[in-house]
């Protein structure tokens, strides 16, 4: 069974206080023991050897996709998981995305882990388009699509928690007319074949994702972190649920996605 997360840390794990949570940060990801995992907001990750010693804490090796604007993403792979490809796709994202195919006995699986725009739907909606042709290239459509997407998903009603949000932060899920709710981001890579691996395993809860205990207004009972899977995939998921309490409810303003899939290492 391969074990897939993915989490946005907030800042790299540190807050503007000083505040370090990246024991924190640690602790719930070894709880989980996931094979892949998917890292978004890691500022300071990029400077030398701060994300190699952070895998090694977790047993586990990175492919790290920096940002020019935003902060960097990485794919971490669990051995004896092996590493076929890997490298950022060459887009201008607001944050980044990293793509990583990994030998499984079905076949190579191509992961793409990713972080869109927090401030335009359109411009996430750009984004989603290089992610789809992404997804596109991958043999016998064994792909799989997660990270924080800053998108609100086309299956539910949004009207009333967006209500609840100030202005500022309700504008970055509604369309130019101020009123449509933006779910194109994930519409969109549901349109390429990809399966919602949440709802595919039948998740007992909204599987909502932000925010924390530890989160701020931006937020309202939100789903914006998501697994997404190819058909092959899909047909694999065995759970898929949001880690919540303990130390994940402080550890960042995002709670853990984790999805068991029935592949294996090849």
């Amino acid at each position: 069974m391969l074990r897939v997360m993915t989490w946005n840390i907030r800042t790299g794990g540190r807050d503007g206080d000083g505040t370090d949570r990246r024991d924190a940060i640690v602790e719930v990801i070894s709880a989980e023991r996931p094979d892949v995992l998917l890292l978004q907001e890691l500022r300071g990750f990029g400077a030398d050897g701060v994300l190699d010693t952070f895998a090694d804490r977790l047993g586990m090796r990175p492919h790290l996709a920096r940002s020019c604007l935003g902060q960097p993403v990485a794919v971490l792979v669990r051995p004896p998981l092996r590493t076929l490809a890997a490298g950022p796709l060459r887009r201008p994202f607001h944050h980044a995305a990293s793509r990583v195919v990994l030998a499984t006995d079905a076949g190579p699986l191509t992961v793409l882990g990713t972080h869109l725009s927090p401030y335009s739907g359109g411009w996430r909606r750009v984004e989603v388009d290089w992610l789809a042709r992404a997804v596109r290239r991958a043999p016998d459509g064994l792909a799989l699509v997660g990270g924080d997407l800053n998108s609100l998903d086309p299956a539910t009603d949004h009207t009333a928690r967006l209500a609840s949000l100030a202005p500022p932060y309700r504008r970055r899920h509604l369309r130019r007319d101020g009123r449509t709710v933006d779910t194109r981001a994930v519409a969109v890579l549901l349109a390429t074949g990809l399966v919602d691996l949440w709802r595919a395993a039948g998740g007992p809860d909204e599987g909502l994702t932000v925010p924390t205990r530890h989160g701020g207004g931006e937020f309202t009972g939100m789903r914006l972190d998501y697994l997404l899977g190819g058909p092959p995939l899909a047909a694999r998921v065995r759970d898929c649920r949001v880690v919540r309490g303990g130390v994940a409810d402080h550890a960042s303003d995002h709670y853990p996605l984790v999805a068991d899939v029935a592949l294996a290492a090849a």
